[in-house]
């Protein structure tokens, strides 16, 4: 199935970005709710509040509480899609957080948009032209310019240690942990591309219903498989931590996935992609603002140029 026709102008290009917007709140809410439950739970009831989350707005908008319209090949891809971005990426990335160092692994994932590029153009035949080149660039510069300024100020500080804490030994690179980054990069950017493959022109809130209810399935295998139930059950008493799970669920895989669905249904790729990394440039605000941290000249001077970068992308 072709996609559908952009319904205005740069309707690809504003998903993403609001995509890149629904990441930071889900961000600040995955992080309070993972100190209290673990990040391995929070990522097993996201995915099923936003099942419940998807059900009612497919109810609501289509009347159909599950996408049983889907066609085969939506099922298969989009499954597949799933897996590889909810079960193997974020199972990569977090581990990668713990082998490898929130540091080096935050910068690692500023290879999802070149590598989803790549995919792209494999995959789909997508290719780049030279404004989307420079655009890509500069965003991609930009985010790591502010994202590797932000990490020396703080000394690699992660959220919950008091500011004047003594930072904790970093971990030493090690081939693993590279390995266990790159994986969680290209399940972000594999994940995104067999997305577009399987969608086409499907309903995009319907086709993260299916990406969805995959990924929950690979969590229930792997709980399964490491008899961690009995931590689920407990996270489930602590109210304060369901409801950040609940508000992160809203604005990540219900609303920020299906928003980067429709990101990809009406531009490119890598386009798409670099424009949602922009989401560590854009929690710099909120940051600043909850009084967490201070932001040197280095991470404002890499935000313009990452916005600059978005700017060159809309064209």
């Amino acid at each position: 199935m072709p996609p559908p026709a952009a319904p205005f102008a740069h309707a690809g290009e504003l998903a993403a970005l609001g995509t890149a917007g629904c990441w930071v709140a889900s961000v600040l809410a995955f992080e309070a709710a993972g100190r209290r439950i673990g990040s391995l739970t929070v990522n097993l009831i996201r995915l099923v509040m936003a099942i419940a989350l998807g059900a009612l707005a497919g109810w609501a908008l289509r009347g159909l509480p599950l996408p049983t319209d889907a066609t085969p090949h939506a099922w298969l891809w989009l499954s597949i899609s799933g897996l590889v971005g909810f079960t193997f990426g974020d199972l990569c990335l977090f581990r990668a957080f713990v082998v490898l160092g929130a540091r080096l692994s935050s910068l690692m994932m500023s290879l999802v948009p070149p590598l989803t590029a790549v995919i792209g153009w494999a995959l789909l035949g997508e290719v780049l032209g030279g404004r989307e080149l420079a655009g890509m660039a500069m965003t991609v510069g930009g985010v790591v310019w502010a994202l590797a300024e932000r990490m020396r100020r703080t000394g690699g500080r992660t959220a919950g240690r008091p500011a004047g804490a003594a930072p904790p030994a970093l971990p030493r690179p090690t081939l693993w942990g590279v390995a266990l980054g790159l994986g969680g990069a290209l399940g972000q950017a594999g994940g995104l591309v067999l997305s577009k493959y399987g969608m086409g022109g499907y309903d995009p809130f319907a086709a993260t219903q299916i990406r969805v209810l995959a990924g929950t399935a690979g969590y229930i295998a792997l709980f399964t498989a490491l008899g961690r139930w009995s931590r689920v059950v407990r996270a489930t008493a602590d109210r304060r931590a369901m409801a950040h799970t609940a508000t992160g669920a809203f604005f990540g895989p219900f609303l920020g996935v299906s928003l980067s669905l429709l990101a990809v249904q009406h531009t490119l790729t890598g386009v798409a992609a670099s424009i949602m990394s922009t989401t560590p440039v854009l929690i710099i605000p909120a940051v600043v603002l909850l009084g967490r941290e201070r932001v040197g000249p280095g991470g404002w001077l890499g935000a313009a140029l990452a916005v600059a970068g978005v700017v060159v992308l809309f064209g």
